[in-house]
């Protein structure tokens, strides 16, 4: 197991399976499906994101440098947490952009009986070591643990 730490933008504990983006995840294409046309699984619809392209990001540990794309970005994460079709939570290698981290801050704040904590700034060795399937575990202190 190999610890990383961050820093806390949504507070929470979880497991889950990691799935790795190594570009920027544009939230409005990616999100779009689960937003729009009722995809519980929240299947990646972003065609110019290989690594995450049809992918289903529901319950998933989302690994990536950072969001990219419109300004809707933060309303679109704080909208796929309202409607439950969230990822487990969001750990980003490089320090996130503040429209992201305003949906996660306002779902975190707004939203009861929904969690999914996101860190930032882990780091480029967190995603150069981290690949789809591994465990991670996000702990309340900004601790990403990774098993193979």
């Amino acid at each position: 197991m190999k610890q990383f730490k961050g820093r806390v933008i949504a507070k929470g504990s979880v497991s889950a399976e990691a799935l790795v983006s190594h570009g920027g995840l544009n939230t409005l294409a990616s999100f779009q499906k689960a937003l729009q046309f009722g995809d519980k699984k929240a299947t990646c619809g972003d065609q110019n994101n290989p690594d995450l392209y049809g992918k289903q990001m529901v319950g998933k540990a989302l690994c990536l440098p950072m969001t990219i794309g419109s300004t809707t970005g933060g309303m679109v994460l704080y909208c796929a947490c309202s409607m439950k079709r969230q990822p487990a939570c969001m750990l980003f290698s490089k320090p996130i952009d503040s429209l992201a981290a305003a949906g996660a801050v306002l779902a975190d704040v707004w939203l009861d009986d929904v969690t999914m904590p996101v860190i930032d700034s882990l780091g480029d060795e967190f995603l150069e070591y981290v690949k789809d399937g591994m465990k991670i575990s996000v702990l309340d202190d900004g601790i990403v643990e990774v098993e193979p």
